[in-house]
């Protein structure tokens, strides 16, 4: 039985990391098993978060706030890692 995924303001900051991450090389790309880097995708979606940051603030609860925050700190470090 597949579990039915709930739409949510969590799922969507998760999905767009996932992406970021996998654009980094940091996971494996689901569709392929490879792991391929393309930083330009990887900071796109980085931007996004910052996006969804700013046009969301004082409008989320608590966790949301810190989920977001935490993440976007997360893959900046990354991003800016050496190889």
């Amino acid at each position: 039985m597949s579990e039915e995924l709930e739409a949510t303001f969590s799922t969507l900051v998760m999905s767009i990391g996932s992406s970021a991450a996998i654009s980094m090389g940091l996971s494996p790309d689901p569709s392929t098993g490879k792991i391929e880097k393309n930083k330009s995708v990887a900071r796109f979606n980085i931007d996004l978060l910052k996006v969804l940051e700013s046009k969301t603030s004082g409008n989320l609860s608590e966790e949301e706030t810190n989920l977001l925050k935490n993440l976007i700190s997360d893959l900046q470090l990354r991003f800016v890692q050496p190889d």
